[in-house]
């Protein structure tokens, strides 16, 4: 549930930022006129993605079972890759986000109007995407798909009013620390999400190995124990984890989290990444 609740709080937070700047450059340039068109293509961005998380929930209905797991093992780690990828492409463009978003905004104005709806559409369709993908892998993993959706929506709400305070200069957030150590958080619920498609590949016999326990605690964590639900909840642990299973999580952690943590130190290093104030002037840090 609180893997969920902060995915939709650290995605929401990202996708309203992008609005809240592109909808305060166009009143600072005197071109509210073309307001009613941005906000078409975030309507259209949203509706996309309510559609491919109800497509991933529903779609697999009706498969055998071997489809099913060999369904939610490709997906997830597909999610995993888009995370992974969304992580870092955000740490090295963090900086230039606000003003290619202007530019181009900019360049769309002075064409046509369906290119304003253009830019709405792919500004919020990219983060409303993964966030259905992420959602959905993390939910379908903890077996509770009614709680974390519910726990999803409070995030995306917080993360609306949040950047609503920003926007209108009733708060400073240190976005940089935010979205630092919210990716951090990401990694190791993503290294979960691996785990459980790995398991899933292997049930369907795609990958060798299922049945063969690394390990086994299920004996001091049971699952049924408020905190193995907890643990499963947060980070997919599961406590019989499978060898393919139990290597892919170290190798997957130690990889990605030394090179994010490199990445983002050496951000930190550099002038200019702090607070976010109001949305004309706010990036987005890495």
């Amino acid at each position: 549930m609180f893997a969920s609740l902060l995915i939709g709080l650290r995605e929401g937070l990202e996708a309203a930022l992008v609005v809240g700047i592109l909808v305060a450059y166009v009143d600072r340039i005197g071109r509210r006129d073309v307001l009613p068109r941005l906000w078409a293509g975030v309507a259209a961005a949203v509706v996309l993605s309510l559609g491919v998380g109800a497509i991933l929930t529903w779609g697999p209905y009706g498969l055998s079972f071997q489809a099913q797991e060999i369904l939610g093992g490709v997906f997830s780690l597909l999610a995993v890759g888009l995370v992974t990828w969304m992580i870092f492409w955000m740490a090295a463009n963090a900086r230039t986000m606000g003003s290619d978003l202007r530019s181009r905004l900019d360049t769309a104005i002075g064409t046509s109007g369906g290119a304003v709806v253009l830019i709405g559409f792919v500004s919020v369709g990219r983060e409303g995407i993964e966030t259905a993908l992420l959602l959905w892998a993390a939910t379908s993993s903890s077996q509770n798909a009614v709680t974390g959706s519910v726990a999803a929506v409070v995030g995306i709400l917080l993360a609306i009013g949040i950047a609503w305070l920003i926007n209108r200069g009733l708060v400073r957030v240190d976005l940089s620390r935010f979205f630092r150590w919210t990716g951090v958080f990401l990694i190791v619920v993503a290294a979960g999400i691996l785990v459980y498609g790995i398991g899933d590949l292997q049930e369907a016999a795609i990958l060798p190995g299922w049945g063969v326990a690394a390990f086994d605690v299920s004996g001091i964590i049971p699952p049924s124990s408020w905190y193995g639900t907890l643990l499963a909840g947060i980070l997919n642990f599961t406590p019989q984890p499978t060898w393919a299973q139990l290597i892919g999580w170290i190798v997957y952690l130690l990889v990605v989290l030394t090179f994010f943590l490199v990445r983002t130190t050496r951000s930190h290093g550099r002038p200019d990444l702090g607070r976010a104030g109001p949305a004309s002037s706010a990036s987005i840090p890495a």
